[in-house]
């Protein structure tokens, strides 16, 4: 029978996913008590959560938040598991940064899940170059809003036009 204390994890396992946007994976194989502290440290700033649990544990609650399970090749191995709760592509960045490193050769980026769709490495590399959900809406309105402005400056070159030739008649007839 099992422990209590794994129905306990299973639990907490269970009610991060549900809160979670994202979970990407990473085997963390060999890495330093310094290592893994600063890529939490790095990934909290990001709006995520570095987890480390057994891989059984981790898919009993994928299955219980309603998720879908992760493929066999991404649960062997000792496994972190980053959960995101705000953008992911914040997250993304960070461990594609961290997994392409040189100096450091302990932490793989396996793949992960966004949303309910299950990700390979490649996949969450592309999720980590785009553009953050901030820059994304800064462009969308920036698009939207070019026409106007487009338009308010032809508008008012019409209006300087018109001030521009009247001011000329102006002058004209005080000359004259």
């Amino acid at each position: 029978m099992p422990a209590k204390i794994k129905y306990e994890q299973v639990a907490l396992l269970k009610e991060k996913l549900e809160r979670s946007e994202a979970v990407f994976v990473g085997e963390y194989r060999g890495m330093t008590v310094a290592q893994s502290t600063a890529l939490r440290v790095k990934v909290r700033e990001a709006g995520g959560e570095l987890k480390i649990a057994k891989n059984t544990l981790f898919a009993i609650a994928m299955k219980e938040a309603g998720l879908e399970s992760l493929s066999e090749s991404l649960v062997t191995g000792p496994n972190i598991y980053a959960l995101c709760y705000g953008d992911p592509v914040g997250v993304a960045k960070v461990l594609k940064e961290y997994a392409t490193d040189k100096t450091q050769k302990a932490f793989v980026l396996k793949g992960g899940l966004l949303g309910k769709v299950a990700l390979d490495q490649s996949q969450v590399y592309a999720l980590a170059d785009l553009p953050s959900k901030d820059v994304l809406v800064a462009q969308v309105v920036r698009t939207i809003a070019a026409p106007i402005s487009g338009l308010v400056t032809v508008l008012s070159g019409t209006m300087r036009g018109l001030v521009t030739c009247l001011g000329q008649i102006r002058d004209k007839k005080e000359a004259a």
